[in-house]
């Protein structure tokens, strides 16, 4: 019986950190169409998506104050008030 091939391609997207870098430009090429995890002993370490998509997942969408405006939070009526007590005794 032959050894397996360690460095064979995943079918569903899953591959071993050293399939991975023994075929990156696959790894690569998959990428393109959905993404790629790369596990190691067995256990994800990482995900290899293409640029596009990386492109679309950290794209900024508004402003801190846009976002914080439109809190369904907003006028809830939350105590938000600092507390003006003294500050507490710490041995140094």
């Amino acid at each position: 019986m032959p050894a397996p091939d360690k460095t064979a391609a995943p079918a569903a997207g899953a591959w071993t950190l050293a399939s991975a870098k023994a075929r990156l430009s696959e790894v690569v090429e998959r990428a393109q169409a959905s993404p790629q995890l790369i596990t190691r002993n067995g256990k994800p370490a990482a995900v290899i998506v293409s640029a596009e998509e990386w492109a679309k997942k950290t794209l900024r969408k508004g402003t801190l104050a846009e976002f914080l405006l439109a809190s369904p939070l907003r006028g809830a009526g939350l105590d938000l008030e600092r507390q003006r007590d003294a500050p507490r005794d710490v041995a140094l």
